[in-house]
């Protein structure tokens, strides 16, 4: 059975996401802070972490910057209000995988859970096969094989928003992995026109 490992200050998100996890039929272990979950990790190793930005202590960066010392593999879902995409980046550049904004909803949170374990299970792979988990900093190759593996699926066009609902990762998640494809010329971006405003951009692989 997969086990997860729930690490947040407040008792009653800790409380909540353990109940759904638990529905869903996986086994938990929960934390108050960042260094009390860094030294649960260390004598269970989890298959996903899920953790607070904002905390006391130790906050999430510094959480998520501990573990990945020690664990180059397991999945980190990051829970967090801010949805700024910088935040986000600051948060993939030490090693998370991907990103909750509070509050979430029990499917949405047990759909985000699956992917990530899928990563998780990726990942540890990629170590067993003695390769590279990370491409560049905060491009993790498991994360941008299932992203990639997604719009081979699609022939048409898709935003991010598209990209994002299909995989169920978050939108700063897929944000920066198609900024990274952009960058490597494996995808190219078709601009869409409207009446208003913008041209909203889709992507397509090369």
């Amino acid at each position: 059975m997969k086990r997860i490992l729930v690490i947040d200050d407040e008792q009653d998100i800790v409380f909540t996401l353990s109940e759904i996890c638990k529905f869903a039929g996986y086994e938990v272990d929960t934390a108050n802070n960042g260094q009390e979950g860094f030294e649960i990790f260390k004598s269970k190793k989890h298959d996903l972490i899920i953790v607070d930005f904002h905390m006391p202590g130790w906050d999430g960066l510094t959480t998520v910057k501990k573990i990945r010392s020690i664990d180059e593999a397991v999945a980190v879902l990051v829970l967090t209000v801010d949805e700024r995409q910088e935040v986000a980046d600051r948060f993939m550049a030490i090693g998370a995988t991907d990103f909750a904004i509070k509050p979430i909803k029990a499917p949405d949170l047990i759909a985000r859970v699956k992917v990530n374990l899928t990563i998780s299970k990726m990942q540890r792979d990629v170590v067993r096969a003695k390769e590279m988990v990370f491409v560049e900093k905060g491009i993790s190759s498991a994360t941008l094989t299932l992203i990639e593996n997604f719009m081979k699926q699609k022939p048409e066009e898709m935003t991010i928003e598209d990209i994002s609902l299909g995989v169920n990762l978050a939108y700063q998640t897929v944000h920066r992995y198609v900024q990274h494809m952009l960058e490597n010329e494996r995808i190219e971006v078709i601009p869409i026109y409207g009446q208003l405003g913008r041209p909203k951009n889709k992507y397509r692989l090369l």
